[in-house]
């Protein structure tokens, strides 16, 4: 009798998921230097509550510091450390001037401004979500200090942070300029990620691999394209970089064009990509290259024709790379940046209103019963009643995983870090057995971003570390029972009918990865764009990153409890077919590239997706591309 295997829900399973990988010691070097030293100061200043605030400012940044290079690290940290300055101005002076009531309705409309622009991006998320949080500290932990000066040491924490993450390296080998390791690693990785793609062509891992490119490609555009005060690179190592990095992008078009043909590469030709990137990461020269067989037409080891203008194209960007890697002459990162229209109708379209509705919700309703317990003395002589709404603006984030998994998750790290709190209390020494306590929080919170719930535990504890220090004892079981009724209410108001589509923010990044599908498609297929490889260069990696924001959205969606999930049902299938067009352009540009006309394999297979997109649209009520004829 054959044993049935029972598989766990999606949320529960993503619940016990956590991310792998070595650990960050550079994250944990700086967590350890931020909120600690900073309260230790303080306390040996006489000031404590200065450096409470400035404390919480380096953890909230810490919460956001994440791999990648200085450029990336401005905006990833200093937009949320500025929108949280803002709140904790904006919540300190409501909370001094405004009754209840009042209060509630000014952050309850707070929380739909920062929901909506969330919805445009990671950054906007990050900077949304420290807006919401401190403007429930600002208005709900009472301190000393004006509502201005709280907001410019809050800043001054998260600057410290940003200056500690801007002045230590941040990979453990360094070769030239160090100010840009973080690059190196992103650009190495890409070759790193068409070298895996060659090896899968032909075989069940290369749509994964193709998956894998597509990230790498994604961060290293990021890591190159982040905030300057010139408009190029004023360096001679960053002019290197970005053309190691347009290097690549024809290399990932031909690995993508073998892939879609099948049938298995030369091993050769990986050995190529992989001395690019061991180049890109030591500065080392290339040396010679291995050139990867180019077979006949009509035959080939490949034992298909259609792969053969793929494996010439690899060919040709494998002496294109090493000759850009000689030079060391930047080139544009072939990316466009999202216009302001193009985020305001991000912010005020489906996903923005279905995302700002449902924070306001949470947020206002959080308020609400945070506001009456306080009222009805839950607090006792201590009026801190922030952490009821501050716990609700975390739970209601989706980038931290689907909801009842962030319930589960943020229930059980909190009652994990209370408990620990509350054992390390009775044995550390006060104040500075607290000041240690922080620090080494402070290190931790790299680590345990690989799970929501062991960073719910980490914050929790430096949380209540800094509150003791601040004057308010017993905190830790209060915290316990509040952090239950948050996810009570997140949880409630998840599933409650809004005044928008559900699942928007699905259904809006499927429109968008159709509509930059249609363009790429319509590009290469055009009678006068032959010759624009740049121009395609850009559309393909618009194409290929809103399909993976589309598919990161649908994986979420998909994992919510059924109630939520259906109304992300056959998404999936859109995207995948997406998908598979996109890999299909690429060929075709590939193909038009080597011999100027498509090959009935081809022209027959992009027919049979738009048809098949088209179906799936319909059945879904949305727009198709256009499905162009295909010129032959």
């Amino acid at each position: 009798m054959r044993r049935t295997r029972l598989a766990p829900p999606p949320w529960f399973a993503h619940a016990l998921r956590a991310q792998r990988g070595p650990v960050p010691w550079n994250a944990v070097l700086r967590g350890a230097l931020a909120a600690g030293p900073l309260l230790l100061l303080a306390v040996l200043s006489g000031r404590t509550s200065l450096g409470v605030v400035a404390a919480l400012g380096a953890m909230l940044a810490g919460i956001n510091d994440r791999p990648g290079s200085r450029r990336t690290a401005v905006g990833r940290l200093g937009a949320p450390a500025l929108a949280g300055a803002v709140g904790l101005l904006v919540g300190s002076y409501a909370g001094q001037h405004t009754g209840a009531v009042t209060l509630t309705l000014l952050l309850t409309g707070l929380g739909l401004f920062a929901g909506a622009v969330s919805a445009t991006g990671p950054v906007a998320s990050g900077a949304g979500t420290q807006l919401l949080v401190t403007s429930a500290i600002g208005a709900g932990m009472p301190l000393p200090e004006p509502g201005w000066e709280r907001a410019l040491l809050f800043l001054g924490g998260a600057c410290w942070l940003l200056a500690l993450r801007l002045a230590l390296p941040t990979t453990a080998v360094n070769a030239g300029d160090y100010r840009f390791d973080g690059e190196r690693e992103a650009v190495g990785g890409v070759y790193d990620a068409v070298a895996r793609l060659l090896i899968a062509a032909g075989g069940p891992d290369a749509t994964r691999r193709r998956v894998e490119l597509t990230a790498a490609l994604d961060h290293a555009q990021d890591a190159l394209a982040g905030p300057r005060l010139r408009r190029y690179a004023s360096s001679a190592a960053e002019r290197r970089l970005h053309a190691q990095y347009a290097a690549a992008l024809p290399l990932a078009e031909a690995a993508t064009a073998l892939a879609w043909a099948g049938g298995t590469v030369p091993a050769r030709a990986a050995e190529g990509p992989r001395r690019l990137a061991v180049a890109v990461r030591t500065g080392d020269p290339t040396g010679p290259l291995p050139a990867p067989a180019v077979p006949d037409a009509r035959s080939g080891p490949l034992g298909n024709p259609s792969a053969v203008p793929a494996l010439r194209a690899l060919h040709e960007a494998l002496l294109h790379a090493a000759e850009a890697f000689d030079r060391g002459v930047g080139h544009a990162l072939h990316t466009r940046r999202r216009t302001m229209v193009s985020l305001m109708s991000t912010a005020v379209g489906s996903a923005g209103r279905e995302y700002g509705i449902r924070v306001a919700l949470c947020f206002g309703t959080s308020l609400a019963v945070a506001q009456a317990l306080h009222h009805a003395r839950w607090y006792g002589d201590h009026p801190h009643w922030y952490w009821l709404p501050a716990t609700a603006v975390f739970l209601v984030k989706p980038d931290l995983g689907p909801l009842a998994s962030r319930v589960l998750c943020r229930a059980a790290g909190t009652v994990l870090g209370a408990v620990a709190f509350a054992a390390l209390a009775l044995l550390l020494p006060r104040p500075t057995g607290f000041v240690v306590l922080v620090a080494v929080c402070g290190a931790l919170i790299p680590v345990a971003a690989r799970h929501f719930a062991a960073q719910t535990a980490v914050v929790t504890v430096l949380v209540l570390a800094l509150v003791m220090v601040g004057g308010e004892p017993g905190a830790s079981w209060n915290r316990i029972a509040e952090t239950l009724l948050a996810c009570a209410i997140v949880l409630l108001v998840g599933h409650l009918p809004t005044l928008g589509q559900r699942g928007g923010t699905v259904r809006a990044r499927l429109t968008r990865a159709t509509e930059a599908a249609d363009v790429y498609l319509a590009h290469v297929l055009g009678d006068d764009t032959s010759g624009d490889r740049r121009g395609r260069w850009v559309l393909r990696r618009e194409a290929y990153r809103a399909l993976a924001e589309a598919r990161a959205a649908i994986d979420l969606a998909a994992a919510e409890l059924p109630a939520l999930a259906r109304h992300s049902e056959g998404t999936g299938e859109v995207a995948g077919t997406l998908e598979r067009l996109v890999d299909t352009t690429t060929a075709c540009a590939v193909q038009l590239d080597d011999t100027g006309r498509l090959t009935p394999r081809h022209t027959d297979r992009i027919a049979e997706l738009l048809g098949e997109l088209a179906e799936r649209r319909e059945h879904m009520g949305s727009r198709t591309p256009s499905g162009r004829p295909v010129a032959v």
